[in-house]
């Protein structure tokens, strides 16, 4: 059971919504089920038109403000919408009634026994979810305290999910980054887009830190990838920069200007003043990074990368299972992420880039806080950055032959991250081993390869054969990196031809 929790101003607004068709029309039967009253006394009433008459409904409702002592507080009207899962059963309007009357009591808006509280009604007008409008008014003239509302309800959510056996959701920790909002999402589907740009934004800039070893060379990536940065100087120490904000191109306000988010709107890990921690942190480049910054890298060592990048997931794997340590262990896990981005980033796969975002939530500390780094995680940071270079020496010049090692890659990143999962459910983190979960699975499908139906052996000509080998040829190339020229020739149908039975010359009988 999940409690979304939105403030605003306008009370009648509300209730129309609440009582109306919905955007959908999949408002059905809106009724009262619970309130501060019994809601037979508070469902409001049609007027002559036949419509609902809110007058009374919204008089009761504001009547606390007339003797509020205090000044109201800036969105006085308090909406909470408490949705079941799919799979859950349906639940009656009593039982709704007693989960309405439980969130009330866990926010502190309307506890039970409180003559005193706030003003509140419960509406249904779905069979899964109930919404909750609340004014923020005590009766006897104070304002509620609304500091950590949307934990509460949550916690209210946990209750009732236990009193009526319902699907458990995973406590709140802050790990989850912001989802985009309804307004983003409408936005991306007008607009034709792929996704939000949010969650596009989160991606390229999770992606430039993850290649990144200084301040510069994170902007540098920005810029490079098409994103429009800007960054905010103190006001105290003028030209010091204190953050920074990302937009897209094409995503512009009504007045043409572009929509811009911190790195704090993205997620809780990717703030200007963790992401210089993070740096700060990482030990100094080896001689094999330094001939990146030179150029001098050949085919060989940009071949070598990936098999680099391999071996460290599977040091890492074995790390996990056996250093019992947490802070390795959640070093290892968030270093995981980079690997993840820019593997993906590198080689444009999609369903490498699902498997990045699923996991994103499993690399992340609660509440925001920083894993130190350990120089376990500090292996797989190493290779991601050689994995970032060797992307721009591939711009630079010919792109490497790299199919053979990125599935031997992937193949060792499911492991790793199998094994993250393993460690989040120790910890009884079922949000974030379930993302674990879920981004395991989505490599391990990228590495096992497609089965072939079996098609009978019959004989070939040559330009049937020919014609397969183009065939596969254009396959190869299309693939995000493309097979090695002794791949695809290797690639060939040889169809086998049975033995022939030489039959015995019959011997004439000697005379």
């Amino acid at each position: 059971m999940i409690g979304k929790v939105t403030r605003g101003q306008g009370l009648p607004r509300l209730l129309s919504y609440l009582y109306g068709p919905g955007r959908r029309n999949e408002h059905v039967d809106p009724h009262m089920v619970a309130g501060f009253r019994l809601p037979m006394a508070l469902e409001p009433g049609l007027d002559a038109r036949g419509d609902r008459d809110f007058r009374h409904l919204v008089g009761v409702l504001n009547s606390p403000f007339d003797t509020l002592r205090h000044t109201p507080l800036p969105l006085p009207i308090w909406q909470c919408s408490i949705r079941a899962a799919p799979t859950d059963r349906t639940l009656s309007d009593d039982e709704w009634a007693d989960i309405a009357e439980e969130v009330m009591h866990q926010t502190g808006f309307a506890r039970r026994g409180d003559d005193q509280a706030c003003r509140w009604i419960a509406v249904r007008h779905a069979d899964d979810h109930i919404h909750l409008a609340v004014v923020l008014a005590r009766e006897d003239g104070r304002n509620p305290n609304v500091h950590r509302d949307y934990y509460k309800v949550a916690d209210a959510c946990r209750i009732v999910e236990e009193r009526y056996g319902l699907i458990r959701t995973a406590p709140a920790d802050r790990t989850a980054a912001p989802r985009p909002t309804r307004a983003e999402t409408e936005l991306a589907h007008r607009k034709n887009w792929l996704e939000p740009p949010r969650t596009t934004l989160r991606r390229h800039v999770a992606t430039a830190a993850a290649g990144a070893e200084t301040e510069d060379d994170f902007f540098a990536a920005l810029e490079d990838a098409g994103v429009l940065v800007k960054t905010r100087e103190s006001t105290r120490t003028p030209g010091e920069v204190t953050g920074y904000a990302v937009a897209l191109p094409h995503h512009a306000n009504q007045e043409g200007q572009p929509v811009w988010f911190s790195g704090g709107r993205l997620a809780a890990n990717l703030t200007l003043p963790k992401l210089r921690h993070r740096w700060s942190s990482q030990h100094g480049g080896n001689s094999f990074e330094r001939r990146f910054n030179r150029g001098e890298l050949t085919a060989q060592e940009r071949t070598a990368v990936y098999q680099d990048a391999a071996r460290a997931a599977a040091t890492a794997t074995w790390q996990m299972r056996h250093i019992q340590d947490p802070v390795v262990r959640a070093d290892i896990a968030a270093a995981a992420a980079d690997v993840l981005h820019v593997s993906a980033a590198i080689t444009g796969n999609r369903g490498l880039t699902a498997a990045a975002d699923f996991y994103d939530r499993a690399a992340r500390e609660p509440y925001g806080r920083q894993p130190l780094v350990t120089p376990y995680g500090a292996n797989l940071r190493t290779v991601a950055r050689a994995l970032a270079l060797s992307e721009i020496q591939r711009r630079r010049g010919h792109r490497p032959n790299f199919t053979g090692n990125l599935f031997h890659l992937i193949l060792h990143l499911a492991a790793l991250i199998e094994a993250i999962a393993e460690f989040r459910q120790l910890q009884r983190r079922a949000a974030q081993a379930a993302a674990a979960r879920k981004a395991a699975a989505q490599l391990t499908s990228l590495s096992r390869p497609t089965p072939q139906p079996r098609l009978a052996t019959l004989s070939r000509t040559q330009p049937d054969l020919m014609a397969e080998q183009d065939v596969a040829r254009l396959a190869a190339l299309g693939f995000p990196a493309p097979l090695s020229s002794h791949q695809m020739n290797a690639h060939q149908y040889q169809s086998v031809r049975p033995e022939k039975l030489h039959d015995s010359h019959r011997r004439r009988p000697s005379r």
